[in-house]
């Protein structure tokens, strides 16, 4: 674990979950920022990566190796709750960014874009730069999604970063890519932060719908997304999601026995 700042955290079928809220992620940023270290990176976790991470070991290692693991996904903040951390809201992905580009706005902090579209891209630059004027966009790089990169090609992306020196990075490349990505980079960029923002910068850009506040806040955005696309995601969110909860169940209903167990001695 690379979680220097020792923040609460549960295991989820091996998966760390860090016990945080966006103003804490924000305040954890900043200090990073500040000290100019290297090789952080937040991992943006929900029920989807959790599943992944037991299929694929390469996975679990790179969002236990994150400096920040947060709970994106309501099923995470009630388990967390089940487990005794009184989480109020979820980490929610394109929130945390928001609310981070509007100080980072007012500070001078430089951000750079790496996603795998060139159009959504060029469309959530524009975006941003109406939302927030003043806001330092360093620079943005797109890597068309799916495709192997030479090394000759993975060594222009690095080069283009560090020439941009951004204080942080936004990778959108989406779940499991952008953990990979991170994982494997985070000691060649000379960025402070590196953030995997998933489906951010679709749904910012406006490419993609985002579900309604009150959907995503009372646990019903993977309805949402399932019903807008539904060939992309029914594995996800079906087969995946499934597999979380029973397993997610089955470990709680263990450690509550645990615990019962050693009351009684």
């Amino acid at each position: 674990m690379n979680n220097s700042l020792k923040n609460p955290s549960i295991e989820v079928c091996g998966t760390r979950i860090d016990m945080t809220q966006i103003p804490e992620v924000l305040g954890s940023m900043e200090r990073w920022i500040i000290s100019k270290e290297r090789g952080r990176y937040v991992s943006v976790t929900n029920a989807t990566s959790v599943a992944i991470s037991r299929r694929r070991p390469a996975f679990k290692e790179a969002i236990n190796n994150s400096s920040l693991s947060v709970p994106d996904g309501f099923s995470l903040v009630l388990l967390a709750r089940l487990y005794g951390f009184p989480l109020g809201r979820r980490v929610y992905g394109p929130e945390l960014m928001l609310e981070f580009l509007k100080r980072a706005e007012e500070k001078g902090y430089s951000n750079f874009l790496y996603g795998y579209n060139p159009e959504n891209l060029n469309l959530l630059t524009q975006v941003l730069r109406r939302r927030f004027p003043r806001l330092r966009i360093a620079g943005s790089c797109a890597s068309i999604f799916g495709l192997k990169l030479t090394p000759e090609e993975k060594s222009s992306i690095i080069d283009a970063i560090n020439a941009a020196n951004p204080d942080v990075l936004w990778v959108g490349l989406g779940c499991p890519q952008q953990e990979f990505w991170m994982h494997e980079h985070r000691h060649k960029v000379n960025v402070p932060v590196m953030v995997g923002v998933g489906a951010a910068f679709d749904f910012l850009a406006g490419t993609k719908p985002q579900a309604p506040e009150w959907v995503r806040d009372n646990g019903f955005e993977w309805l949402f997304r399932l019903a807008c696309e539904p060939r992309r995601l029914w594995r996800r969110y079906l087969v995946d999601g499934s597999q979380f909860a029973c397993q997610a169940t089955g470990e709680l209903i263990r450690h509550k026995c645990r615990r019962l167990g050693k009351r009684d001695v």
